[in-house]
């Protein structure tokens, strides 16, 4: 081997040494960004996993909201049927509150007639006379 060959094996050699750490260097960025890649490939299947349970509960929730709905126009429609039976009961309530107040009326009069025009048993008649009252 002459000079020349030894320079060139020389400078191989320091060509490849100095490639040696950019190399290493290199192969860990790649172990770095592999490892990141599967945690990133991870996070995208929990987040398409989460994705679907929010999907499910969203339409379960939407499920109850329905159901939810179609009870309160039941309750709200047995609610007209009875408001409007009490308002019937309301109706006639109120005519016989009127009725009731003419008959009261009308009888006021005689509550207060004096007690000489009240007809009297005689057993009542007889305590008043032993008394001497009348």
């Amino acid at each position: 081997m002459n000079a020349l060959e030894w320079a060139v094996q020389i400078a191989v050699i320091a060509l490849l040494a100095a490639t040696l750490p950019m190399a290493w260097r290199l192969d860990r960025m790649l172990r770095a960004l592999r490892a990141d890649r599967a945690a990133l490939e991870q996070g995208a299947e929990g987040l398409g996993e989460a994705s679907r349970m929010a999907e499910a509960a969203l339409m379960r929730l939407r499920a109850t909201a329905e159901l939810a709905g179609r009870q309160v126009a039941e309750r709200v429609a047995g609610a007209e049927s009875i408001r409007e039976d009490l308002r019937y009961l309301v109706e006639r309530a109120e005519t016989l509150a009127d009725r009731l107040e003419v008959a009261v009326r009308q009888a006021r009069p005689m509550a207060t007639a004096p007690a000489a025009n009240n007809v009297r048993s005689e057993a009542e008649r007889e305590l008043i006379r032993a008394l001497g009252m009348k």
